[in-house]
């Protein structure tokens, strides 16, 4: 059974979705007035690689994640680049799947935008206003928080505590307000700015009410499992559980999850303070699955500290991966059908795939699942040092290498870069084999390196190698 953290209630819960064998998972998307930076596209990675689980685990799952492309910065964005508002949104549209599609991430079931749901926004506001959740207020429209007896279970936040703060955060408008702690659910018309009509006059959605709209669109009234960073707890998920649940009067998300951020310098990775990497600038000096790997082999809800060291150290372990899978799918050509060993070495090999799947059904546990696939590797690099090996064995390892690093958004292929450290293992690897007369072996190694046009040269001081041209 696969456990998740709910930030609702504060603890792991068995997972028990809605409909048996499926899966309706909501996940906060972008505002797309700017490219991505790597804090950004922590969220994405982190709930792709728990989609992929989920898949892996024989679900099918309904993935909707939205684009916000109605809001002040993508307004402020439009005058600055002398564009309109919906210009803008295309371009950063385009932007973010160029980068998430580098980074292996695989696209929505629905990605919906909030210009393509604004008839269904204008009806969901008016519902609310219509059973005494929201009222107007000289064109705008706001949200009755007090009526909504459930607010802040989701965030832990009084409203003791919000109301103490509230007049001085929000100025002048509560001016229109009943209430200091009421939000808004629709904005009234501003000049050259983008705007619809309403029944309560021109203007665009507020912030909150978009994703209650789009999710209750395509996964209807109650869903499995809504997601999001952790900076979203309050007051964006709080506020659509509001006022989602004041329209349906039912649950709105059985499971709330909620990824930690990246930092720099332990300080969390900001637009706003300036310290950001943008993906589509580490993509030119990194390979995009390093930066995967660095991403979602690490747990959702732990902060992960971004530096080029822990890139560099993604690299490596990620080519040590590849590196073994390479090995095994040259060694396959010399192996035998089966071997007398082989329910020993098949005994191991699944009970690593079932140490993977424990750790991944504790609410996710990347950081411990790589272990297991490190586990492997090192299972065939013992493994291909014997003089006899199984087919049988060896394509049992690379499927489960295969399965294990499609959860991580990797996709392993037998052709492979050696790093220098690799060949210089292997050279080692085939002194000791001659040592030992497994001249096989050492012939197998040969042929591996010169497949990757590494030339040997035998020297009274050893063997030196260089890369061909």
């Amino acid at each position: 059974m696969i456990h998740i953290y709910n930030t609702l209630t504060r603890k792991k819960e068995t997972f028990i979705p809605l409909e048996e064998g499926k899966v309706k998972m909501y996940v906060c998307g972008p505002t797309v007035y700017n490219y991505i930076h790597i804090g950004n596209a922590r969220s994405t990675v982190a709930f792709d690689t728990i989609r992929r689980y989920l898949t892996y685990r024989g679900y099918n799952v309904d993935y909707v994640s939205n684009f916000t492309d109605v809001d002040d910065k993508i307004i402020n964005a439009a005058k600055e680049l002398g564009k309109t508002a919906p210009e803008v949104a295309d371009k950063f549209i385009e932007a973010f799947y160029a980068d998430t599609q580098a980074l292996e991430v695989k696209k929505p079931t629905h990605a919906p935008r909030v210009m393509d749901n604004i008839p269904e926004i204008i009806a969901f506001v008016k519902a609310l206003i219509d059973n005494g959740y929201a009222y107007e207020a000289q064109g705008d429209v706001y949200y009755r928080t007090r009526r909504f007896e459930k607010y802040g279970e989701l965030s832990r936040i009084s409203l003791d505590d919000l109301e103490s703060g509230a007049s001085n955060r929000l100025g002048n408008e509560t001016n229109k307000k009943e209430d200091p702690l009421d939000f808004a659910l629709w904005k009234s018309a501003k000049a050259d700015e983008i705007s619809w009509e309403a029944p309560w006059g021109k203007g665009r959605p507020g912030w909150h009410i978009e994703c209650s709209v789009m999710a209750t669109k395509y996964l209807g009234d109650t869903i499995d499992i809504h997601a999001g960073g952790q900076d979203l707890a309050f007051p964006h998920h709080e506020n659509e559980i509001a006022q989602t649940e004041a329209k349906t009067h039912q649950t709105f998300a059985n499971y709330w999850m909620h990824n930690g951020f990246v930092t720099m310098d332990e300080e969390k990775m900001s637009k706003s303070i300036g310290n950001v990497v943008l993906v589509k600038e580490l993509r030119k000096q990194h390979d995009p699955k390093a930066l995967r790997f660095f991403m979602s082999t690490a747990h959702y809800r732990r902060p992960i500290n971004y530096s080029l060291d822990a890139i560099e150290e993604a690299k490596t372990n990620l080519s040590r991966i590849e590196t073994a899978y390479f090995n095994a799918s040259h060694r396959l050509k010399q192996a035998e059908p089966a071997i007398e060993s082989d329910n020993d070495k098949m005994n191991e090999l699944e009970s690593l795939k079932e140490s993977f799947i424990s750790h991944m059904d504790d609410d996710f546990q990347s950081q411990n699942g790589i272990t297991i696939v490190y586990d492997l590797v090192r299972f065939l690099n013992r493994y291909l040092k014997e003089s006899t090996v199984s087919k049988v064995v060896i394509e049992f390892a690379m499927q489960l290498i295969e399965e294990f690093m499609y959860v991580f958004g990797i996709t392993i292929e037998a052709t492979h870069d050696l790093l220098d450290t690799d060949i210089e293992n292997l050279i080692k690897e085939r002194k000791e084999a001659r040592l030992a007369h497994d001249f096989k072996r050492a012939d197998e190694i040969r042929d591996l390196l010169k497949e990757q046009n590494i030339i040997l040269e035998d020297t009274a001081q050893g063997v030196r190698w260089k890369r061909g041209e």
